[in-house]
């Protein structure tokens, strides 16, 4: 265990300064000059030097000590970045391997080799790895290879330190070499190391958010994350959930008595509104009643005239025998009058239509039945019970699950968004049909369950259909496999 350091208060002071002045960095052409100029006042230095090191593309050499910008043809930044190339070289290729932090040294860590190198960076025998690559360490020429340690002296003093930036997840920015001509010092390292952290926090602030793709590439790098994330990934996929589907849904009557126009002609008017409450014999609607009064008036002439002549035939029948047979056929023109007149009577009567039984009148607008045409049969309104309901539910044919009777819905409705109804499945049309949307859908109907409250008759809203369970890969899936298969038909 390294003995506790004893920094100076002047010191302490300086470095305190140079941090706050790295946290007010506006940009990071700022944090560049400040680190390779401004650091002079804590600690003495001849060069100093900013190397970049982003992940998406090689290093390069940001900012150099007294230039207020690198010049990345000026030879002196092109030997620079030969050497940190040299330098990063051995710590890429050893960085390959389980992708943790914490195993050999991370992309953007010189690894100085050899006895010189050991005893620069933390005073180990000759042979052993270097200091951790998050610590500052010593190296000479003599680290480098022959091309690049050739032009040392013509460019630089005997001392170099590595200053490694890494911020607290790892991820590294480059990092900062200072060349003098005396050793380095441990207080220097520890200073410098402080600074170091600071430096990565700022330049983190300025670093791009990362990708969606960049994290999982991350996430997926070879080593135990990634056997980790691709195990919890499988298990995910087998998580067994319902198979649900949505579909618009509507409260309707059941059992609802129709009420049917009862002979073809005009309706003259209507006496109920809609959603009114009727009991029995309760005038819901009349039709027009001018052809067939004019009708029962001439057929009832008709029976008067017919009754006159046969009471005269049965007097004269009384004293000449041929006159009896004329009396026979004079009934019987009585007594076709008399049903005609019977009939259309009875069909006069019918012309207003009364309710047969209690219930809540069901139909749109008053105004789009009066004065329209009807045929004998057809369905003018609705008489229902309000308190016998049901849900009806179109299910689009590209949503089907397989949907059975006995599956269990539950309605959200549009009207009321934080209440929820729940119900069960009674039929399922075999065949589906357009709906005034013009979308194919099965025609569901279903019971509610529960001894709650009911919605009222004419809701709409949305209903979930709970299908059967299945793993949640296929919950995914489903829709983009059916959509697959459809387009290349296999």
């Amino acid at each position: 265990m390294n003995a506790p350091v004893r920094i100076e208060a002047g010191d302490l002071a300086l470095l305190w300064q140079l941090a706050a002045r790295a946290r007010e960095a506006e940009n990071e052409q700022t944090l560049g000059f400040t680190i390779v100029n401004e650091t002079l006042s804590l600690v003495p230095y001849r060069q100093a030097a900013w190397w970049r090191a982003p992940s998406h593309a090689p290093g390069a050499v940001a900012a150099v000590s007294g230039l207020p910008q690198s010049d990345p043809g000026a030879p002196y930044v092109q030997w620079l970045g030969e050497m940190f190339r040299a330098l990063v070289k051995p710590a890429s290729r050893d960085g390959q391997g389980d992708g943790s932090a914490d195993g050999a040294q991370a992309e953007g860590a010189p690894a100085p080799q050899g006895q010189d190198a050991a005893a620069a960076a933390s005073g180990d025998a000759a042979g052993q790895s270097p200091a951790p690559s998050k610590r500052p360490y010593a190296f000479t020429s003599a680290h480098l290879p022959d091309g690049v340690a050739a032009d040392w002296s013509a460019w630089w003093p005997m001392h170099a330190l590595w200053v490694p930036l890494v911020d607290r997840s790892g991820r590294p920015f480059g990092g900062v070499v200072f060349a003098r001509d005396n050793a380095w010092t441990h207080t220097d390292e520890v200073m410098l190391a402080e600074l170091a952290l600071v430096w990565a926090h700022a330049l983190a602030a300025f670093a791009p958010r990362a990708t969606l793709a960049a994290r999982a590439k991350l996430l997926l790098r070879p080593g135990k994350v990634r056997r980790r994330a691709l195990a919890g990934l499988a298990l995910l996929c087998v998580v067994p959930v319902p198979l649900t589907v949505l579909a618009p849904a509507e409260v309707t009557a059941r059992d609802a008595f129709v009420v049917r126009a009862p002979l073809d002609g005009v309706i003259e008017r209507l006496y109920t509104q809609p959603n009114q409450r009727v009991t029995p014999g309760t005038p819901l609607f009349a039709l027009d009643s001018t052809t067939l009064a004019s009708r029962y008036a001439v057929a009832n002439k008709n029976f008067d005239t017919a009754q006159e002549e046969y009471r005269q035939t049965a007097q004269l029948a009384v004293t000449d025998d041929k006159d009896r047979l004329d009396m026979v056929m004079r009934r019987g023109k009585l007594d076709e009058s008399q049903v005609e007149l019977d009939y259309t009577a009875r069909e006069l009567a019918r012309v207003q239509v009364t309710a047969a039984r209690a219930g809540v009148a069901v139909f749109a607008d008053p105004n789009d039945w009066n004065g329209k045409a009807v045929s004998v049969g057809e369905k003018v309104m609705l008489l229902a019970d309000p308190a016998n309901v049901e849900l009806t539910v179109s299910l689009p044919v590209a949503d089907d699950v397989d949907v059975k009777p006995g599956a269990a819905l539950t309605l959200y409705p549009k009207s009321s968004p934080l209440t929820a109804y729940d119900a069960r499945i009674d039929t399922v049309a075999y065949r589906a049909e357009p709906t005034p949307d013009g979308v194919l859908a099965y025609r569901v109907k279903a019971t509610f369950t529960g001894s709650g409250a009911r919605p009222v008759l004419g809701v709409m809203g949305t209903a979930r259909i709970h299908g059967r369970w299945v793993p949640l890969a296929y919950y995914l899936l489903r829709r983009p496999l059916t959509t697959a298969r459809q387009w290349l038909g296999w």
